[in-house]
């Protein structure tokens, strides 16, 4: 498998393009917005200067990697000859269907669809294609082409070839992939999402500060980042989705949001994307300081 398509050119479909382009794969990028594409470029190119001035790559690899990409507006000429088509559009099932149901249309017979979701069901997903064997999940984690794991989800009816080719083309990536079974929120968000839910229920009702909830993980539990702040750059209004539909699949009182992160994603504050969520990304997202909302005073 040497031609890949990815659908969308957010941060997930940009970075998943970054690391198959950076291996030599032929990768076309689809989105419907010019503007996107554009922006997904320039931040590919950034990205790739970043690790030439840390001596990573060479400038060399660098051209080699932007020419590598080709961009394309119009789904059925981005995914010409594909091998493989990694979906990475927003984190929506309605929109997900929409997508696969075309990309079922227009799509060679042997073409892999797979899809970047982080928690909607692979085997509800490969129900609307006429190809329910090839259709896989490819969970890479932000940013891209920095985190080495990637959740290769099998719906009910993938094939055990297509799993293999999968799996396979994700170590070729460079990256480490584990091999999990559909249900909602898969291993990582399952565990993950409850858990940042319950650091904002912890805000919610008082019981420690944004600065507090995250030093109490980071120094007492080892964690890299703290839920909050990890939420943060995540997207609230993708948190709000992951647990949506693990609620919607599991029910019980665990899975249902905070009304906090309710009201946060309600107001545009959805974190480092929009600048503001727990913490206040103004200055830039190194020099965050606690969100006004959350000083008290």
């Amino acid at each position: 498998m040497k031609n890949i398509s990815v659908i969308g050119a957010g941060t997930m479909g940009n970075g998943i393009a970054h690391t198959f382009a950076q291996k030599d794969f032929n990768v076309k990028l689809v989105d419907i917005s010019a503007n996107a594409l554009e922006k997904a470029i320039s931040t590919i190119s950034k990205n790739l200067d970043r690790m030439v001035q840390k001596e990573k790559i060479t400038e060399q690899e660098k051209s080699q990697t932007l020419s590598n990409i080709i961009t394309y507006s119009d789904i059925a000429d981005g995914v010409k000859n594909a091998d493989l088509v990694v979906e990475a559009a927003t984190e929506n099932k309605d929109l997900k269907l929409k997508i696969f149901k075309q990309l079922d249309a227009v799509c060679d017979e042997n073409t892999i669809l797979a899809s970047n979701t982080s928690s909607i069901s692979i085997t509800e997903i490969a129900a609307v294609t006429n190809r329910k064997e090839k259709v896989i999940g490819m969970h890479f984690m932000n940013p891209v082409p920095i985190m080495k794991l990637v959740e290769v989800i099998r719906g009910k009816e993938t094939s055990d070839e297509v799993t293999y080719k999968v799996m396979e083309m994700s170590k070729k990536l460079g990256k480490i992939p584990v091999k999990v079974n559909d249900a909602p929120g898969f291993v990582a968000n399952r565990i993950l999402m409850p858990m940042i839910n319950e650091a904002i229920y912890t805000l919610y009702e008082n019981v420690s500060s944004v600065e507090g909830i995250d030093t109490v993980m980071i120094l007492g539990m080892s964690h890299p980042m703290g839920p909050l702040h990890l939420a943060d750059f995540i997207g609230l209004d993708i948190c709000l989705s992951i647990l949506e539909v693990m609620h919607e699949g599991f029910g019980g009182k665990k899975y249902i949001p905070c009304p906090l992160l309710i009201e946060l994603v309600n107001s545009g504050n959805l974190g480092i994307k929009t600048g503001v969520g727990f913490y206040d990304y103004s200055e830039g997202p190194r020099n965050k300081k606690v969100a006004a909302q959350f000083c008290k005073n």
